[in-house]
C-alpha cells in the first residue's frame, strides 16, 4: 500500500462554484467581525466587530488625506487574522498610486489593526491617516436580521488618543475603548499627521478594547507581544497538534479535512468560569455561541479525533442542565437546553433569558454522545462525574418529554416566546404533510423518536459500566418498546416509507423527508423495511446527487431554494449515510459520499451548512443558498464522519472490540496516526482498496480483519 500516487484518486473537473468574495469574516472564540474586502465597516450593513453577542465596533473606516482606500488583495491567515492591502490615490504630480497601506487585523475579545503605510514614491509623502470609529451596541440578531437601529442611548467622548463609547442598553452596562498611541482624538475620529519616508514605511497599531459591566476585558493580542505567543495562536496550535493525522489519497478530501480542522478550532468557544471544557458555536459569522444540537451533532461526528470536544460538551450541558419548571424558557427537571446568549438586551432573546430550553431532541442526543464517549475510550468512572446528568435527561425523556403519556416525545411552546418547531427544521413551515398543510403541535418528529431510543440505550450501557444492571435492563426495556410503537405508528405501507412525524391528533405526517435517515442512523427502523428505506433515500425525489433533500420533490411544499423544505443540509445526509453504512447498505452509503465528495469539491472544500435542493441533472453544481454560515460546525465535522464511515471504523471499548473496512475507492490510499481512546492510548489505521491494517491497537481491543 501507497500513499505516493502523482494522480487525485478521483479525477478533478467537476466546476467550482464561483460566488464574488464581498465580506471577510475574522473568528476567534465568540467574537468575531465582518468587514469589506477592504477592511472597512460600513454603517447600516450586516457587518461590525461583535463580543458577546453585541456589536461593539458598527462604523470602522480608514482614509488617507480624507480619500478611501482602492482594495488590492486580502491575504488570510490563521481564522483570527487578516492582512487587508490597499493603495492611497495617487500623489499631487505622480502618474500612478505609490503608497500601500497594509492592515493587519487580530480579533479577540476585542480587535488590534496594525497598518503601515509604505511609501514607493520618489520623496517624503506627507499624510493625514484618519481611523473613524463608532459603536451602536446593537444585539447580534437586530444586525443579522437587518432590523432598524437606532444610536439612541449611546454616549461617546474622547481624551487624549482615546475615543470612548458606552451604552446603557439592555441590562448590562456596555462600553468600548479605541485606543491609538499618537494620533490625535475629535468626536467619532483618530488622526495621525506623519511623513512617510521616500521608498520608507510608517507604522502603528489601533486597539479595541470592550467592556462590560464596567470592567474591560483583556486584550486578545497585547501591543508589542508576538502573536504567536498570544493565547489564541497557542489554543489553536495546541488544537492542531492533538488531531490525529489524516493523509487521504483523494486530494479533495485532504484539503477539506484540513480547512475542517482550521474551522473547527475556530469555532471553539469556552465559559469564562471553565475555559478547561471547549465547545463548538453553531457558525459564523452569526452563531458564535452554544447552539446545543449543532455542538452535540458536531461533537459526535468528531469523537473519534477530537474526545477532548466531546467531553467538553457534556461537562458544559451537565453544569447548564435543567432544574426547575419555567414555561418562559420552557426549563424543565433534566432537560438539557437549546443555546446560551451574551446580549446586554435578553429581552431578544428566546425566552426572555440567556438561556433557552426549547428543544426537544438536545436530551436524547446528550445521552447518545454520553454513550459514545463511552465506546470510544473515555472511562467509566470519567463518565461518572455525568451520571446524575444522565439519568436526570433519562427520566425527563420518559416524564416530561412524552407529554401526553402516548409513549411518544412530543414538543409544543409553552408561549410566543419560544421556538414553534423545535426540532433541528426549526423553521415555522417545516413541519408539512405532502399536501402543503402544516402540523399542529403537540408534533411527536419521527427522528426524536430515534434519538429516544438510542438514547434510552446509551443510558442503559453507561448504567452497565457504573454497575448497575436493574437500572441498565429497564431503559432497555423501554428503548424496545418505543422502538415497536414507532413502527406501528410511523409506518406509511403505500409509501414504503416511515412518517415524517405525529401530528396533535396523533395523525402521520405523511410527507417524504430526510428525517428518516435520521431513523436509520439511530437503529430505530425495524429490520424488515430497511431496505425499502434506503431505496427511498437514495432515490431520484429525495437525492439529488449531491446529498439528500430535506423534503422530497413529491411534496406540495418542496422548494430547492427554501431553508428546511428542498434544501440539502450536508450534516443530514451523511447522517443518512452513517445509517446506511451501519445496516448493511455499504454501497448505497457509498454512493452519498460521492454525492458530497463532489460538492467538496464544488465548494473548494468547505461545505456550507446547507445549498438548494435543484437535482444533478438540472444544475451540473450545487446551487448554494444566500444565507447559509459558512464555516459551520457540523458541516465542518461532515468529512471526518466521511472518512469515518469509508473506513467502517467503529470502537467499542466495553466488548473489546474494533471494525474497519479496506477504504472505497472513492478515497484511495488512507492514513490516520494517532485515534485517540482515552487513557487506553492510541492507534493507527492504514487502509488502501484492498487491504486495512491496525497497528498499536491497545490491550483489551481484537480485531479479526475487515467486517
Amino acid at each position: 500500500m501507497t500513499l505516493d500516487s502523482k494522480d487525485e484518486v478521483r479525477p478533478a473537473g467537476l466546476p467550482h462554484v464561483a460566488l464574488p468574495q464581498t465580506q471577510v469574516t475574522l473568528v476567534e472564540g465568540a467574537s468575531f467581525c465582518v468587514s469589506g474586502i477592504h477592511g472597512d465597516i460600513q454603517p447600516g450593513r450586516a457587518e461590525g466587530l461583535f463580543v458577546r453577542d453585541t456589536r461593539v465596533l458598527s462604523h470602522w473606516e480608514l482614509r488617507i488625506d480624507g480619500e478611501l482606500l482602492e482594495p488590492l488583495t486580502v491575504i488570510p491567515g490563521e481564522p483570527f487574522e487578516r492582512r487587508f492591502i490597499g493603495r492611497a490615490p495617487t500623489r499631487q504630480g505622480l502618474v500612478e498610486p505609490t503608497l500601500i497601506v497594509e492592515r493587519r487585523r487580530l480579533v479577540g475579545q476585542g480587535m488590534r489593526e496594525d497598518i503601515t503605510v509604505r511609501n514607493y514614491g520618489p520623496e517624503a509623502a506627507g499624510i493625514h491617516l484618519t481611523v473613524t470609529a463608532d459603536a451602536d451596541f446593537a444585539d447580534l440578531f437586530q444586525v443579522k436580521e437587518r432590523r432598524p437601529l437606532t444610536a439612541a442611548g449611546v454616549a461617546h467622548s474622547q481624551t487624549g488618543s482615546d475615543l470612548i463609547f458606552v451604552s446603557d442598553r439592555g441590562s448590562e452596562r456596555r462600553g468600548v475603548r479605541v485606543s491609538a498611541e499618537g494620533a490625535v482624538a475629535s468626536p467619532h475620529t483618530l488622526t495621525y499627521r506623519v511623513l512617510v519616508p521616500a521608498r520608507g514605511e510608517w507604522h502603528t497599531t489601533v486597539s479595541i478594547h470592550p467592556s462590560a459591566s464596567g470592567e474591560e476585558l483583556a486584550a486578545a493580542f497585547p501591543t508589542g507581544q508576538e502573536v504567536e505567543s498570544t493565547r489564541p495562536a497557542l489554543r489553536m496550535s495546541t488544537w492542531r497538534a492533538r488531531t490525529p493525522r489524516i493523509e487521504v489519497e483523494n486530494t479533495v478530501l485532504t484539503a477539506a479535512l484540513a480547512t475542517s480542522e482550521q474551522d473547527l478550532g475556530a469555532l471553539r468557544i469556552t465559559d469564562p468560569e471553565h475555559p478547561e471544557d471547549d465547545v463548538v458555536a453553531a457558525g459564523a459569522p452569526w452563531f458564535m455561541a452554544l447552539f446545543v444540537r449543532d455542538s452535540l451533532l458536531t461533537s459526535w461526528m468528531l469523537l473519534p479525533f477530537a474526545p477532548r470536544l466531546v467531553m467538553g460538551t457534556l461537562q458544559t450541558l451537565a453544569r447548564l442542565q435543567g432544574g426547575r419548571v419555567n414555561p418562559m424558557t420552557e426549563e424543565e427537571p433534566g432537560k438539557i437546553l437549546h443555546e446560551v446568549r451574551h446580549g446586554a438586551d435578553l429581552s431578544l432573546a428566546l425566552g426572555g433569558d440567556s438561556v433557552y430550553y426549547g428543544s426537544i431532541d438536545s436530551t436524547p442526543l446528550f445521552l447518545m454522545l454520553a454513550g459514545r464517549a463511552l465506546r470510544w475510550g473515555v472511562s467509566a468512572q470519567e463518565l461518572s462525574s455525568l451520571k446524575s446528568a444522565v439519568r436526570a435527561g433519562a427520566d425527563w425523556i420518559h416524564r416530561y418529554g412524552d407529554r401526553d403519556g402516548d409513549g411518544f416525545v412530543e414538543y409544543c411552546r409553552s408561549s410566543d416566546k419560544g421556538l414553534a418547531n423545535q426540532g433541528w427544521k426549526d423553521s415555522q413551515d417545516s413541519i408539512a404533510g405532502a399536501d402543503g398543510v402544516q402540523a399542529r403541535p403537540p408534533i411527536a418528529l419521527a427522528e426524536v423518536q430515534g434519538y429516544a431510543y438510542a438514547g434510552y440505550l446509551a443510558t442503559a450501557e453507561l448504567e452497565d459500566s457504573w454497575g448497575e444492571p436493574e437500572r441498565a435492563r429497564l431503559w432497555r426495556k423501554r428503548a424496545e418498546e418505543l422502538k415497536g410503537r414507532f413502527h406501528e405508528a410511523f409506518w406509511m405501507p403505500h409509501e414504503s416509507f416511515y412518517a415524517m412525524a405525529l401530528d396533535g391528533a396523533k395523525r402521520p405526517v405523511d410527507a417524504l423527508s430526510s428525517n428518516i435517515g435520521h431513523c436509520l442512523w439511530t437503529g430505530i427502523i425495524d429490520e424488515d423495511h430497511r431496505d425499502d428505506v434506503v431505496a427511498r433515500l437514495v432515490g431520484d425525489d429525495l437525492f439529488t446527487g449531491f446529498g439528500i433533500r430535506t423534503r422530497s420533490q413529491s411534496s406540495a411544499a418542496f422548494n430547492p431554494a427554501s431553508y428546511h423544505n428542498g434544501s440539502v443540509w450536508p450534516h443530514d445526509t451523511v447522517l443518512a449515510a452513517a445509517g446506511m453504512a451501519r445496516c448493511g447498505h455499504r454501497e448505497a452509503a457509498l454512493t452519498v459520499l460521492s454525492g458530497l465528495a463532489d460538492a467538496l469539491e464544488a465548494f473548494s472544500g468547505r461545505l456550507p451548512e446547507l445549498f438548494c435542493g435543484f437535482s444533478r441533472e438540472a444544475m451540473p453544481v450545487p446551487v448554494p443558498y444566500p444565507t447559509s454560515c459558512s464555516p459551520q460546525a457540523w458541516a465542518a465535522a461532515v468529512p471526518y464522519e466521511m472518512l469515518r464511515i469509508g473506513l467502517g471504523l467503529e470502537v467499542d471499548m466495553p466488548s473489546g472490540t474494533v471494525t474497519a473496512e479496506p477504504a472505497p475507492s472513492l478515497f484511495g490510499s488512507v492514513r490516520v496516526s494517532g485515534i485517540p481512546l482515552g487513557e487506553a492510548g492510541a492507534f493507527d489505521i492504514f487502509a488502501d482498496e484492498s487491504t486495512v491494517e491496525l497497528q498499536g491497537l491497545p490491550s483489551g481491543l481484537s480485531w479479526d480483519g475487515p467486517a
